[in-house]
């Protein structure tokens, strides 16, 4: 009777609490690492900020392109929010302790955030190529109304996807180790905790991940496609030019994004993979939001442009 109180109350706890192991693994290391996130964080937190401000103030940059640009930067803030301040605190008190609902929740808003973005830069190429395939008819079709719509739809149509997979997860037994071996609540090692048959609920990811990651990714890839047929058609070698830097910064995002993304969620119950999993999970949610700003800020004259003017204005 004693042993089976223990084990109901040791279930209990479990239920109650993870432990997410985030770099214990380098302890003599925590201060370094915490010292670089918190550079990187507070990095990614000003450089969209300044991007989200200027392509508010500058007339220049009141296109959809842009609008659309300044929606991106404000999701990569609450992308990285999701995870860096928890892992930041995580790395200060060196204890990973963290709720049953505040695991649930966190990995919520980080997929809710995540599969928004995916719908996002398929937007991003979707305007791109009306903007070069067909420019006649691009100021009616991709009207601010329309754009509007479009972010919208971003941000909403994913919710019903992220709560039923969250809720999905959540309600599975975890009856051993309530130990994560990741530095925040992510689908694949919250998965390795649940206890009997997962075989279904790795299913129904894959299902989610192809309607949210993969059908937006091939949407991109043909909107590329007919674009660059379309720029090779050009005559003029500088239209040739203008168009390719227009979109290669967008290119470049993309593929990293979902190509770190596609590596991680197909590599589900890997125990060989947790560690490359870990890295590559510290790439798509760290790095590529800070490489983001960069990409789009030296590819991008216009918002260079900008930037100058802006700061002009501060100096004088």
């Amino acid at each position: 009777m004693e042993n089976q109180l223990k084990t109901g109350i040791s279930n209990i706890t479990t239920l109650m609490e993870f432990v997410l192991l985030g770099f214990s693994d380098i302890p003599n290391l925590h201060w370094t690492l915490f010292g670089i996130f918190l550079v990187i964080y507070l990095t990614i937190l000003m450089c969209n900020s300044i991007i989200i401000l200027v392509t508010r103030i500058d007339s220049a940059l009141q296109t959809p392109m842009y609008f659309f640009l300044g929606n991106l930067s404000f999701l990569e803030i609450c992308y990285v929010t999701v995870t860096m301040p928890r892992m930041l605190m995580d790395l200060l008190t060196q204890k990973g302790n963290i709720s049953f609902f505040a695991c649930a929740a966190q990995m919520f808003f980080f997929l809710t955030f995540g599969s928004s973005e995916c719908l996002l830069l398929t937007v991003m190429a979707y305007d791109r190529y009306m903007a070069i395939c067909d420019p006649l008819h691009y100021p009616l079709i991709m009207n601010h109304k329309v754009c509007v719509q479009l972010v919208t739809v971003s941000w909403i149509s994913v919710f019903p996807f992220v709560i039923g997979q969250t809720c999905q997860i959540f309600s599975l037994p975890f009856c051993g180790s309530n130990t994560i071996n990741h530095f925040f609540c992510d689908i694949p090692p919250v998965l390795q905790l649940a206890c009997g048959d997962t075989l279904v609920n790795e299913f129904v990811v894959y299902v989610i991940a192809v309607a949210i990651v993969m059908v937006p990714f091939l949407l991109i890839v043909v909107s590329y496609g007919k674009i660059i047929s379309s720029i090779l058609k050009l005559s003029s070698a500088k239209g040739r030019a203008k168009a390719f830097s227009t979109c290669s910064s967008h290119l470049i995002v993309v593929v990293l994004f979902y190509g770190t993304a596609t590596i991680n969620y197909t590599q589900l119950k890997s125990n060989q993979f947790e560690r490359v999993g870990k890295l590559i999970s510290l790439f798509f949610t760290v790095l590529i939001p800070t490489l983001n700003p960069i990409i789009y800020t030296l590819r991008n004259k216009d918002i260079t442009v900008a930037l100058r003017k802006l700061l002009t204005k501060i100096l004088i």
